[in-house]
């Protein structure tokens, strides 16, 4: 039993990973699934899609490493945060699709509570803002629209849940009903002060306490999976939603340290420690992690597009066949044209909070093609980091324009890396291991099943593949930069 399992559910695909006991990945499943867009700015999943998966991948991962549930000590989860899963407690059926973080449905619920002025009170609670990309106001929606289900979710017939919650309750076969800390605060219901359910949130949104489930650590006991799943009962040791996984899994545990995640969306996060940093630039104040009973905190700002504006490029407008070929593109692009592309297709992420503005093009010439539109896409997610890297140093005395260290799967691309580091003017470090939101999930079970050390060891084992240092003039930087923020202005005015 030297190996662990992480399953890590993202917005677009599931994968699983299997570790051995140094933390060194053996296998790796990973299969897409459909997204559905039912109206403009509404995003959904079939829960069940994220259920067949989670569990093939699983299936598909310990097979590949010829291995069986009898090597396998305890599994890990890391989930897209903030999604909404509603589900009938009887029998396990969703009660309607999965409503995404990225949805924009609730726009108009959230501006009515900000105009009546309840913001402050939810951010002094929670850390957060009004808007729609947090799960109260979806799980509102759900019971509100779903019919029948607000009377039997006060009865105590539904539990909701974010992805993590729903996963677990499928694993052990409806045994366990929790989430982690992390989750919990992400649902704009928990207060991270107090470290409970909020009544007086939980009333504003109209969130009867009956469907919530359990808090628990991020590493912690979740339950036995179904023997029938793997061929025997494997525990579920930790949890943590993917970023505050990744922060993990990078070894931020000192205050002051940044990483930054490059997947569907960036999301960057900076440990501060034992102090609950409040922002003043439109940052969220989070939990990084709880372990032992311990909150550490955290700022965070995200940012809704980032490795979806290749997909766009890809999909959308078919322009390449793979994210690849973005990098050789940017390189061709003509270094004579200043195309700006501001990715808010479901609208802007921190620090703006602005879910209906849309996204726009800026600059283009007769000569501008795919080479030109392939860099502004790549560059606008230096751009946005840098939005959050200016905001997190004015909202911190702690935050310095120190290291940031990176993963996900924009990371592989050098020529990205190398212009986030010169539109930051700090150095970039990419690890060995760039799946780091699976090894944090990896590193909390096998911390609680005594198969890894603590964090002091963990950081330890960190190990850098490359570092970015910043090579563009202050001038231009500066002038980009400039650029850049125009561009936002002028969407955002619209």
């Amino acid at each position: 039993m030297a190996h662990l399992l992480a399953i890590d559910q993202g917005t677009t695909s599931s994968r699983a990973i299997l570790f051995d006991a140094g933390l060194r990945p053996v296998a790796v499943a990973q299969e897409e699934f459909a997204q559905h867009y039912p109206r403009p700015g509404w995003v959904e999943h079939d829960p069940t899609d994220l259920w067949s998966t989670v569990a093939g991948t699983a299936r598909a991962a310990i097979e590949t490493a010829g291995l069986t549930a009898a090597d396998i000590a305890a599994i890990g989860i890391t989930n897209q945060r903030e999604t909404v899963v509603i589900w009938d407690r009887t029998t396990g059926q969703p009660i309607h699709n999965a409503i995404v973080w990225q949805d924009r449905r609730t726009a108009d619920t959230c501006a009515v509570l900000k105009d009546a002025g309840h913001e402050a009170a939810v951010n002094a609670k929670t850390g957060l803002l009004l808007d729609p990309y947090f799960s109260a106001t979806k799980v509102a929606w759900l019971l509100d629209t779903v019919s029948g289900a607000r009377e039997r979710a006060e009865r105590g017939d539904l539990a909701f849940g974010t992805v993590d919650c729903f996963l677990i309750w499928k694993l052990t076969g409806g045994k366990v009903h929790a989430t982690d800390a992390t989750n919990a605060a992400r649902t704009m219901l928990w207060n991270i002060e107090t470290g409970d359910w909020d009544d007086d949130l939980l009333s504003l949104f109209r969130v009867p306490r009956a469907i919530l489930p359990e808090v628990r650590d991020c590493a912690a006991d979740y339950g036995m999976t179904r023997a029938d799943l793997f061929g025997r009962e494997i525990p579920i040791l930790g949890v943590a939603g993917d970023q505050q996984a990744a922060t993990m899994g990078q070894a931020c545990f000192a205050p002051g340290m940044m990483k930054s995640t490059y997947g569907t969306g960036c999301f960057a996060l900076m440990n501060t420690g034992a102090d609950r940093v409040p922002s003043t630039n439109r940052l969220l104040t989070t939990v990084a992690y709880r372990l032992d009973g311990q909150v550490t905190y955290a700022l965070e700002g995200s940012i809704f597009i980032a490795g979806a504006v290749v997909q766009w490029l890809r999909d959308g407008l078919k322009m390449i066949r793979a994210a690849g070929e973005t990098q050789g593109l940017a390189e061709a692009a003509d270094p004579e044209q200043d195309v700006v592309l501001v990715p808010a297709f479901t609208g802007l992420g921190a620090p703006y909070w602005r879910p209906h503005c849309r996204g726009a093009v800026f600059g283009l010439t007769r000569n501008s093609g795919p080479a030109e539109l392939a860099r502004a896409a790549l560059e606008s997610v230096g751009f946005q980091t840098r939005d959050l890297m200016e905001a997190m140093c004015a909202d911190w005395p702690g935050a310095a324009r120190g290291v940031l260290r990176v993963d996900g799967g924009m990371t592989a691309s050098d020529w990205t890396m190398q212009f986030l580091a010169d539109i930051l003017g700090a150095p970039v470090d990419r690890p060995r291991v760039t799946e780091t939101t699976a090894l944090g999930a990896a590193w909390l079970a096998g911390w609680k099943a005594g198969l890894c050390g603590g964090p002091e060891d963990f950081a330890a084992s960190w190990a850098l593949e490359r570092r970015f240092e910043p090579a563009m003039p202050a001038a231009d930087r500066d002038a980009r930069y400039a650029r850049w923020r125009r561009a936002v202005a002028a969407v955002t005015s619209l």
